[in-house]
């Protein structure tokens, strides 16, 4: 799960780290009040959304006066940012940031994340921040500093200092560097995050240290232990049908291709997908409904699969175990009559009661001509393929 901006920096800040004050608005004169307030020569209006590239996108901005600050607010609330993260159809924007222009000497990145390929968590600190980090590493890998944390100990004070030294941090600055290493650590491990990050954090000409950005990214499976982190989420920030998926406690990820999949078990999903490329389509997204889904999850999926316009045709594959066949061809039969499949559907069944789901299906072939019943896996992706060609 993500969060805005503005919501990081109070994390951060309720954790030690050095956030400047800053205001949250949502309409223009809110935005001239808050640079008044602020009683800054030069204030920075940042657009709050789920994406980056802001400042290319022209959503993050310069003002020196109220008027100023009002005009950019009415720009971006009024516009929806486009950015190579938010694809063509943009993001939203109803929160913006407004904070104090900062006089910077120097930019650093450090980032807290799940390292998959060492299996641990890994500090990320760079000497050159307020850039991509990924292009760093592609220009110039040697620049990244990448420090494996111990699975229960964490970040170590010596470590931290170590790389505060690296990033060029001397004196009394390396001894305040270290311990903002130490509580941006802290703040991945106390939230269940899979990522936490600045970027920049900053040296001013009056040698403060300060975030004047933050990001974190929480594991959605350890939401349930933080009931506040959860209450965060925007909606607006996300694809309507990711939302209903996650409510109705389906794993789903919209693709570009044209045949829909519903299917019961992640792994199963992925090699129901591989074949459908296999035989010359491509899947319109992975779902997996899991092992023990209900007929209600099943219709909900339906409606998610048909609710996207690409979709062409659906190929239904499940392994009867915890959910007998028997039971889903009886939800698919009911989806169908109730939500009515003006597409094809084939569907392969296999497992515990296989059988009598065959006959359910044979059935219902009066009034659902466009249910289709498969021999096997093979069988299956070649009809649902030829359907849509």
């Amino acid at each position: 799960m993500k969060i805005h901006e503005y919501q990081a920096r109070q994390i951060f800040s309720d954790n030690g780290l050095p956030v400047p004050p800053a205001e949250v608005v949502r309409t223009p004169d809110e935005a001239g009040a808050a640079f008044k307030k602020l009683a800054t020569p030069v204030c920075v209006v940042k657009a709050q959304v789920y994406a980056g590239g802001r400042g290319k996108a022209g959503f993050v901005k310069l003002v020196h006066n109220a008027d100023e600050a009002r005009a950019a607010a009415k720009f971006m609330l009024g516009h929806r940012m486009v950015s190579p993260q938010t694809g063509p159809e943009g993001a939203p924007v109803s929160v913006l940031l407004l904070a104090p222009g900062v006089d910077i000497a120097h930019e650093y990145y450090v980032g807290v994340t799940v390292d998959r390929a060492r299996a641990t968590v890994t500090l990320i600190a760079s000497a050159e921040g307020g850039v991509e980090i990924e292009e760093v590493a592609k220009r110039s890998p040697e620049k990244v500093i990448k420090e494996p944390l111990h699975p229960i100990l964490g970040l170590q004070p010596f470590q931290a200092r170590q790389i505060a030294y690296k990033l060029g941090f001397k004196d009394k600055l390396a001894g305040e560097a270290a311990k903002l290493l130490m509580n941006l650590a802290k703040v991945l491990y106390k939230t269940d995050a899979s990522l936490a990050e600045i970027n920049p954090l900053v040296l001013t000409r009056d040698g403060q240290l300060l975030a004047i950005d933050a990001k974190i990214n929480f594991d959605d499976s350890a939401l349930f232990r933080h009931p506040d982190i959860a209450a965060l989420a925007d909606e607006s920030q996300e694809k309507p049908l990711d939302v209903r998926a996650r409510k109705a406690d389906l794993n789903y990820i919209a693709l570009d291709g044209t045949i829909g999949c519903l299917v019961n078990g992640a792994g199963l999903a992925m090699a129901t997908m591989d074949i459908i490329k296999l035989h010359g389509a491509e899947p319109a997204n992975f779902l997996d409904v899991g092992g023990s889904v209900s007929p209600e999850a099943a219709v909900e999926a339906f409606r998610i699969i048909l609710a996207d316009p690409k979709v062409k045709g659906i190929l239904v594959n499940i392994f009867g175990g915890i959910a007998k066949c028997d039971t889903i061809a009886a939800a698919l039969v009911a989806a169908g009559r109730e939500l009515g499949f003006r597409i094809p559907v084939v569907v392969r069944l296999e497992g515990t009661n296989v059988q009598k789901a065959r006959e359910i299906l044979d059935e219902a072939k009066g009034d659902l001509p466009t249910l289709i019943a498969a021999t096997d896996l093979t069988d299956a992706a070649r009809r649902v393929v030829a359907a849509v060609a």
